[in-house]
Parts: C-alpha cells; structure tokens; sequence
C-alpha cells in the first residue's frame, strides 16, 4: 500500500486515545532487548582476554568471536522484520527473547572457540527479532504522534546508552565472576520479557501480507552480510582483493534482492516504503549520523586509553558521561519535533554534531580531560536529536502495517552507517598516522618492529616499551601525536559530513517534517489488522480495545 492512501483525519473523525499507563509500562518491558541487544555489541571488550585464556582461541576465531554476532544480526534485520509482519510483531519478539536467552546461556556455558562462535551467532539471530519488533510495536502502542515521538526518543536513548554501559557492566562483572557472567546477564531479563510481554504487549500482523518471499529472505542476507563484512575487513586491513570481491559480491546480490522485490508477487519488503521521500531521507539521516559516531568512536576509545594511559574499565567510566547528556538530549529533540518543523530540528542536531566535531579537532594529547568529555557530549548530543527523530518520523510514515519492515530497513542502515564510519574514517585516520609515523621512528629500528610502530599507536606502545629510556619515550610520544593528528582528521570529515547532512536535511525535509504532517490517520485504511489485545483505537479498527 502506498503512502497516498494515508490522510489527515477530518475534524469530525475521533483522534487516537492517548496512551495510558498500561502503554508506557509495556515501553518498559521493550526497552530491555533493547538494552541487551546494544550491549551485546559492546559487552566482549573486557572479556576477550579472559576468554582467550580457557578456551585459547586462534586469532581467526577470535575474531569471529567479536564480529558473527554484528554480521548475523545485520544478515538478518530485513528478514525478521518482514517475517513479523506475517507473524505477529508480538510472536517474533518473544519467540527472539526465547532464543535470546538459550544462546546467552550456550555462550555462558561454552567450552571451545567454535561452540562460542555458534552460540554468538544465534544470539545474532535472536538480536535480529528484537529489534525490529520494538520499534515497531512502539508504532503499535502510541498512536498519539506527541506521545510517540516520546517514546522514540526513550528508544533511542536506550539503544546508544545499551552501547556505553556494555563495558562498564561487563568489566564490574569480570572482577567478581568468571567470563560467562556477561552473558548470563541477558536470561533474567529475557524471562522477565517472557512473562511480561504476553500480559502488556498487543499483537499485530498484517494479513495482507501475502506468503513469505524465501528467496527474497536469502537473497537480503547473501546483500548485508558480505557488504558489512567487506567493509570492516577494509576498514581493519586496508583495501585488499578478499574483501574487495566480497564487497562487491554483496552489491550483486542487493541488485538482485531489489530486482526480486520488484518483480515478485509477494515481495518480502514494500519497495513503496522508498517512495515517500520523508521515510527515505530519515533512514540516510540515520546512516549518516551512525556513520560519524561510530567512525569516531573508535578514535575516542583508542584515545583515552593509549594516549591518556587509562585502563578500559576507566576509559568506560568517563565514556559514561556523554550517555547522560545522550540520554537529556532525546526527550528534548521529541519536544522540539513537535513545535516546529523536524526538517529544521534534524538539521540542528548535524549543525550541532558538526561543531562538537570541530571541537575535538583542536584535541591535543596533553589535553585537559574535560576538553574531551565536553567534546563528545556535544556531538553525541546533536547525534541522538538527529537519530530519535528520524527514527520518529520514519515509523510515523510507515503504515503500521508495514512497521516492521520500516524498522527493519532503519537498523540496516544503521548498521550499514556504521560499517561504513569505521572503514571511511578508520582508513583516514590510518593514512595518517601512518604518513606521520614515517618520519618518526628511530634509526636501527628492526625492519618488523618498524611496521608494527607504523600501523597502529598499539603496535608503537608495545615497540616503545622494548626500547630503552629516551628512545621508547620519543618514540611513544611520535605515536601519541600522530594518531592525535590523525584523530583530528577524522573528526575533521564528520564535520564536514554533518554539515553537508544539515543541508540535505532542510532541503529534503522541509515540509515533510512538520508536527502532523504524516498524519496522525497512518492507520486509516490500512490493511493490518490487529488481533484482539492490539490496544487499536475503535475508529481505526471498528473493534473494542484491549490488551490480554
């Protein structure tokens, strides 16, 4: 169905109740996968070393250790979110947290490499079910536009503050537990959604759907799964033939997954999503502002803890506070969205990210700490306005029948965003350092030592250490000012990004992204229909609402 079909209710049309407590405590109840989907991400950054210590992992798999769960889930994102609008949103995301919390328990519990390997793909298909079904079932609880934008806003909040507190909780835990103990923190919270969920959650299918495209479903994971896996291995190793033809295998299958979607007759995705110019340009607002702030993430990570000498657990620590003005900036956004045009209120959240950027181009290794801090609070700040809304408007867009599958394609180009940050940015900032490096290493250096000086400020440290006295200091101050510089060139290009992004977002934008522009009627007409315990609107559905 397309979006010409959606209209503004008429002044004698009832307008959707608002939500009551039963909703916002069913917000609750979803903001734990949430939580734990985000974490997951982050959560292994501690216990890599503890791990690799019981079940000795090669390198290769210790890598896939850290990246099949991101892969499987990217894989995957398309998929769950057409199959939960068959389904059920309801049953996909309790049939996830099922899985959830099985595969958390197998990684708790594994006893080799290639056991953790399986259990953290499996906790990648589960992450898959979550996310999208939350999103969309928030576009389900809240018909109220206002209160809707509120609840985004929480979501959003929810699934970048997940990311921060990942490495804190998980270092708290290694200190008293063994390495499992970080994954066995997502069974209590999976049960407690288990037990919840039936009793708040309301379910929604669309009925129209038709049968579900399998070839389209393989065809979506054969396009984000090598595209996301050829990006971070160019990202990690540089431009190489390996990935290269990766990449370009998973372009070949996304043209096909396009062209299957065009032509079949129960495509797995509505290509008419695409077609509404608002929805399109939040989901590239969104990859765009993941792009910066995962590109440069990487750099304030590294920064903290190699130039400053902070141990992880301290560096995650003051990686804590940007997540509090993350977390006050959101609900503000929502706010702001509803009294002027969100074109112009996206457009401030770049202008706002672009200048925190510009002021972490000034970062000098001798900084002062609050330098920093300030720094990264700016531009997560304008960041999370950027990403709340657009997810916001996005999913206001959407039918709701077609929820799922908006969400779906909004957390792929997420991940997709992502992906491309740390590769483009990563890659900028490895040229120089490298180039500074050049000029930098000490004479009689052996040739192995040399490269490994060269490539990373890591690598720099440990051949600095095995130096003697001034040497290993000169040396390790040419590698602190090096990546500094080339930390300043990265967040030089975000800036750059994000202002080019204010632009686009006014120019695009404008119009679309006024309060009430979408409609508050996204359901009027629509082919979804809820089951009993939807918590529909009786205008909309012509049927008596109830949560069971």
């Amino acid at each position: 169905m397309s979006f010409t079909s959606y209209t503004s209710p008429s002044p004698s049309q009832p307008a959707p109740p608002p939500a009551g407590r039963r909703e916002w405590t069913a917000l609750a109840v979803l903001l734990l996968p949430c939580l734990l989907v985000s974490m997951d991400v982050s959560v292994l950054y501690f216990a890599v070393p503890f791990l690799t210590a019981e079940l000795e992992p090669s390198s290769v798999q210790q890598l896939w250790i850290l990246d099949v769960y991101g892969f499987v889930l990217a894989g995957l994102l398309i998929t769950m979110g057409a199959l939960g609008d068959r389904i059920g949103r309801r049953k996909l995301l309790l049939s996830g947290a099922l899985l959830f919390g099985l595969a958390s328990g197998a990684a708790a519990y594994a006893q080799s490499a290639e056991m953790l390997i399986a259990a953290r793909a499996l906790l990648g298909i589960g992450g898959a079910t979550l996310m999208p079904s939350t999103l969309a079932l928030i576009r389900n609880l809240f018909h109220d536009a206002k209160q809707r934008g509120k609840a985004v806003a929480i979501w959003s909040s929810a699934m970048m503050g997940g990311i921060a507190i990942g490495p804190v909780l998980s270092g708290s835990l290694l200190e008293h537990f063994w390495w499992g103990s970080v994954f066995l923190i997502n069974a209590p919270a999976m049960v407690l959604l288990l037990v919840c969920g039936p009793l708040l959650l309301p379910e929604f299918k669309n009925p129209a759907a038709g049968r579900f495209d399998l070839p389209g479903s393989l065809l979506s994971l054969l396009a984000m799964l090598p595209t996301v896996y050829g990006v971070k291995e160019i990202a990690r190793d540089g431009l190489a033939l390996r990935p290269a033809l990766v990449l370009g295998a998973g372009l070949l299958a996304a043209a096909a997954f396009v062209y299957r979607q065009r032509t079949a007759r129960h495509p797995m995705l509505d290509l008419e999503l695409f077609r509404h110019r608002g929805f399109s340009v939040s989901v590239l607002m969104n990859l765009l502002a993941t792009f910066a702030v995962v590109g440069c993430a990487v750099f304030f990570t590294q920064y903290l803890q190699t130039v400053r000498g902070m141990s992880p657990m301290e560096s995650a620590l003051w990686n804590l506070l940007p997540t509090l003005a993350v977390g006050g900036m959101a609900p503000a956004a929502a706010v702001l969205g509803r009294r002027m045009d969100r074109a112009y209120v996206i457009a401030l959240g770049f202008v706002i990210a672009a200048g925190g950027f510009v002021w972490l181009s000034w970062l000098e290794p001798g900084s002062a700490l609050w330098f920093v801090l300030v720094a990264s609070s700016v531009y997560a700040s304008g960041l999370v306005m950027v990403m709340s809304l657009g997810n916001e408007l996005a999913i206001g867009l959407a039918p709701p029948e077609r929820a799922g599958s908006a969400s779906a394609l909004l957390e792929s180009g997420t991940e997709l965003g992502g992906a491309l940050g740390m590769a483009i940015l990563g890659s900028i900032g490895s040229a120089v350092y490298r180039a500074d490096m050049a000029g930098a290493l000490p004479a009689g250096l052996p040739s192995a030592a040399a490269d490994a000086a060269r490539e990373t400020l890591a690598g720099a440290a440990a051949v600095a250490a095995e130096l003697p006295g001034r040497a290993g200091e000169a040396l390790l101050s040419a590698a602190r000012s090096a990546f500094t510089d080339s930390l300043q060139s990265a967040v030089l290009v975000a800036a750059g990004v994000m202002a080019c992004a204010a632009v686009l977002a006014v120019l695009l934008l404008r119009g679309l992204g006024r309060p009430g522009a979408e409609g508050e009627a996204g359901a009027v007409g629509a082919a979804g229909v809820p089951e009993a315990g939807a918590g529909t609107h009786p205008a909309h559905s012509g049927a008596t609402p109830s949560i069971r």
